[in-house]
């Protein structure tokens, strides 16, 4: 009985009872057990993957084991607000918990996305861009909060100073960012109280001060607000709205006034601080300058870049899902064997494992493939969808052991929920696609792509679909266009997968299996049905084979 670390009881003592049976993700090493990303990561870096595999063991091993202990800690021990010193003075300190600390700590040793790592990775022929993406994929199944807090506006930040900012605060700004973007010093300030997407209602206000500005306002919604260096929305005096930086302390190395009112108790992503912030007559650096416009179009590009960062937060939580589900039906056993052997769990993991893939694919894509100004929208609609849905059919593979906190799936459904609503709600995110379409013919370079990538008849059939539906969409009253560019930006997102899937079945680099995935996806998304929706379709179903060969390269 050693073997356990609880007191047992007269009914522990039968196999059924030994727990050691139930490890779910942590504790495992993430690299090593994913083979989806060892494939992704042999296409992208080439000659580099010799030199990159052992970091990336390392790295699966990290993330599996301390980031994700202590993401589970955070969760329990959020941050805290000190609003004032003893002296009663406002000091508006986010006070992060010692785990979160511990993570933070082990991850900027062994960032991906610093500066020197990717001049390493370079001098050895491995992109850093792929191996950038690998590492957040990978932090993103731990804690997408821990995500967020590192990776916040921190290219929005760096981008926009340099090119607009005085250069004593572009000096201070590349200090700030020494050990790259994802280094936990921005936040994006640009929700109020009236609401985040719409700029006519934003009441944030700045004034010219010299060559800086005076900020005043109040935020509502502000992440990371224990950062160091903010890209705020405010309002102009002539009334156009502008990006401005401001940085907590001012040029003479005085407390800004920038006063947290209080921190946002939030359904999930604990570990990242979010808070009402307040700015009174803040020192702020203008990011526009002249010919540029307000600056709010180089800062939606910026934005489409971080949707891409959310996208795959969602798809770091649908992986985790996956894992824990396929981890606990293998594990847990019902009316005399396995959750696993059973047909109607092998379908829901089988479909799981599929939709998982496919957002893979289209997330994965968006970070490292052409730069396809329609692409970050679907990417995020169907990602970020998928880690909600995803996380919702983990807890229903752990049955009521899944709605209990203990258990780890809780916390991804409280995590997941959030990735639909940043930067942009999927009504947002079409509303982009119409954008895209119409100011910048963004679909015909879509349309194009999608015809290179496609190998099968059905596919190739459904992207000449796609164009004829948005040829008609075109012709459509206003109202009734915008009312249907859900379902269009839903096809747009089917197709998209269903050929990058095709093409990665190309690749020759998993004996066939990737085929496999991009069947069953275009069956179950393109493919016409019938009558008696594919119950009557020939074939032995999902048994066998067809499932031990999709879970043996999703997991071992």
């Amino acid at each position: 009985m050693g073997r356990y670390r609880y007191l047992t009881e007269p009914f522990d003592r039968s196999d059924r009872y030994a727990t050691e049976r139930y490890q779910g993700a942590t504790g495992r090493n993430w690299w090593t057990c994913d083979p989806t990303l060892r494939l992704l990561m042999r296409r992208h870096l080439g000659d580099g993957y010799a030199w990159a595999e052992p970091r990336l063991e390392r790295l699966g091993a990290l993330m599996g084991g301390l980031v994700a202990e202590c993401a589970e800690e955070t969760d329990r021990n959020p941050p805290r607000l000190e609003k004032y010193d003893k002296w009663g003075r406002d000091v508006s300190e986010v006070v992060m918990p010692p785990s979160f600390h511990a993570a933070r700590r082990a991850l900027m040793e062994d960032n991906f996305t610093a500066p020197a790592f990717a001049e390493e990775a370079r001098a050895h022929g491995a992109d850093p861009a792929a191996l950038g993406a690998a590492w957040t994929y990978l932090l993103d199944q731990a804690d997408i909060g821990m995500g967020c807090a590192l990776g916040t506006g921190g290219d929005m930040v760096v981008s926009l100073a340099e090119r607009h900012a005085p250069d004593d605060v572009k000096e201070r700004v590349r200090e700030i960012f020494a050990n790259g973007f994802y280094s936990g010093e921005a936040a994006q300030m640009f929700t109020e109280r009236t609401g985040g997407s719409d700029l006519a209602a934003l009441e944030a206000m700045a004034v010219p001060a010299g060559d800086a500005w005076l900020l005043s306002g109040f935020k509502w919604f502000a992440s990371n607000a224990n950062g160091s260096a903010f890209v705020v929305l405010a309002r102009l005096p002539e009334g156009d709205v502008a990006p401005f930086l401001v940085l907590w302390e001012r040029r003479d190395g005085a407390r800004n006034g920038v006063r947290i009112r209080r921190l946002k108790d939030k359904l999930g992503t604990r570990s990242v601080a979010s808070a009402e912030v307040e700015f009174a007559d803040a020192e702020a650096f203008l990011l526009a300058g002249p010919g540029s416009g307000s600056g709010l179009g180089t800062m939606m590009k910026l934005t489409n870049v971080a949707r891409l960062g959310v996208s795959m937060m969602g798809l770091g939580v649908a992986r985790r899902a996956l894992v824990e589900s396929i981890c606990y039906a293998r594990a847990r056993e019902a009316f005399g064997r396995p959750l696993a052997e059973q047909p109607l769990m092998r379908r829901k993991l089988a479909e799981l494992i599929v939709e998982v893939e496919a957002a893979q694919a289209l997330v994965f894509d968006g970070h490292l493939g052409p730069r396809l100004r329609i692409a970050p929208a679907l990417v995020k609609l169907r990602a970020a969808r998928l880690g909600v849905t995803a996380a919702s059919d983990a807890i229903e593979v752990h049955g009521g052991n899944g709605y209990i906190e203990q258990w780890p799936v809780a916390r991804l459904l409280r995590d997941a929920q959030v990735n639909p609503v940043w930067e942009g709600g999927d009504n947002i995110l079409c509303l982009d696609v119409r954008r895209a379409m119409l100011k910048e013919q963004a679909h015909l370079p879509f349309l194009d792509r999608l015809r290179g990538l496609a190998t099968s008849g059905l596919v190739r059939a459904r992207v000449e679909d796609l164009s004829k539906a948005i040829e008609a969409w075109h012709g459509l009253d206003a109202a009734v266009a915008e009312e249907r560019l859900y379902p269009l930006a839903g096809f747009m997102a089917d197709v998209y997968a269903a050929a990058l899937l095709e093409d990665q079945a190309t690749w020759g680099l998993d004996d066939g299996r990737k085929a496999l995935v991009a069947r069953l996806y275009a069956e179950a998304h393109l493919a016409d049905q019938g009558p008696l929706r594919g119950i009557d379709s020939p074939g032995s179903g999902l048994g066998g084979d067809v499932f031990d060969t999709l879970v043996a390269g999703a997991f071992t």
